[in-house]
């Protein structure tokens, strides 16, 4: 018979193992589109089932395009950039040129000076080993800078394929329909989904000059927040819309805890102001330091949630820190950061080990 590939995530069809990546029952095959069971369900029922398929094995995937020729346009989140970033990735897309988009940016408050972030971000793909033809912005969500996203990609192509790439929940199946609809297919698109995981191979969509722009396996990163807690709480976790930052002055010996998955103890000197960038439906909860053992023991996943569970404690990481520009970030991967305000503040951060914790020069002014 001859192979059937899922019109939503790419993988091929297959009808005898209902455990096993791209399953459908023999009579969707009649159907056309043919969509698998997995996507069936992410579709009509907002449900994804989990696949076995590792960060490894989207990292082969993604190794195919440093063989091919072609413009490769790189999907990052401004929300969370440490957490969406691909470490090797020149590695895998070998010689071809490199489009850096960053995504989200309906997220960041207005005051965020555009040209100040895309030096941001340039500045720290150069540092991460990438050196991208030219840096973007836009929100695939809400439609923000996509036409001139698609005007500069057809100009740095210079008639070759496209490849789309980026980790999971980056925006990047959002983005990849935006551009369906801008070649003139209203029909097919692909499963868009919030949980990781939903593009399963290549897919590729015809251009209009007979090249061809391909969506890629969104690879999985474990130092993620979207990996450490469950659906429900990611809504909580993730913003939807503009950040609203909230300012906490802070004396020496008090605390923030971020939910029940970040916290912040400020060690000093003296009385200092800390802003929190995160989701604006998250808690955080300032207390005395001395308190914050105690606290954290009695009302992990009540007071301090998300995460809403409450059965065992996460082992905590511990980091140090001290500022040393005006305004500096301490940034919680898929969670926000707190910009922590002047210079020479000491600073003792917690968070499970799955979420990574970094610092940078603040990137919203102020």
């Amino acid at each position: 018979m001859e192979s059937v590939y899922c019109n939503g995530c790419g993988i091929k069809i297959q009808t005898e193992d209902e455990g096993a990546p791209g399953y459908a029952p023999a009579s969707a095959l009649r159907h056309d589109p043919v969509i698998c069971r997995r996507c069936f369900r992410l579709q009509h029922y907002n449900e994804v089932q989990d696949v076995p398929m590792t960060g490894d094995d989207f990292l082969k995937l993604l190794s195919q395009i440093s063989g091919r020729k072609g413009l490769v346009v790189y999907l990052v989140d401004i929300f969370d950039f440490s957490g969406s970033w691909v470490p090797g990735l020149q590695r895998f897309v070998g010689n071809n040129p490199v489009l850096m988009v960053g995504n989200k940016l309906d997220l960041l408050p207005k005051s965020t000076n555009p040209n100040k972030l895309t030096s941001w971000l340039r500045r720290s793909a150069k540092e991460l080993g990438l050196r991208p033809l030219d840096v973007l912005l836009m929100s695939a969500e809400k439609n923000m800078g996509i036409d001139q996203v698609i005007e500069e990609m057809n100009d740095y192509r210079k008639g070759k394929d496209i490849y789309v790439v980026g980790v999971t929940n980056v925006g990047k199946s959002t983005f990849i329909n935006h551009l369906i609809r801008a070649v003139g297919q209203q029909e097919g698109t692909i499963t868009t989904s919030h949980f990781p995981g939903t593009t399963l191979d290549f897919i590729g969509i015809p251009l209009d000059d007979g090249q061809m722009l391909y969506d890629t396996p969104g690879i999985v990163n474990l130092h993620q927040a979207a990996h450490f807690i469950s659906e429900k709480d990611y809504r909580q976790v993730m913003p939807t819309r503009e950040i609203k930052p909230v300012v906490f002055q802070l004396n020496e010996g008090q605390t923030l805890f971020l939910g029940g998955m970040g916290r912040i103890d400020y060690i000093g000197p003296g009385r200092r102001s800390l802003i929190v960038y995160t989701s604006n439906r998250l808690t955080v909860h300032r207390t005395r330091t001395d308190h914050a053992d105690d606290l954290f023991h009695r009302q992990y996943g009540q007071l301090l949630s998300p995460p809403s569970r409450t059965r065992g404690l996460p082992e905590l990481k511990s980091y140090d820190f001290r500022t040393d520009g005006l305004n500096t970030d301490i940034v919680f991967s898929g969670l926000g950061w707190v910009t922590v305000k002047g210079r020479g503040a000491q600073i003792h951060v917690f968070a499970p080990e799955s979420i990574s914790v970094s610092r940078r020069t603040s990137i919203i002014k102020g």
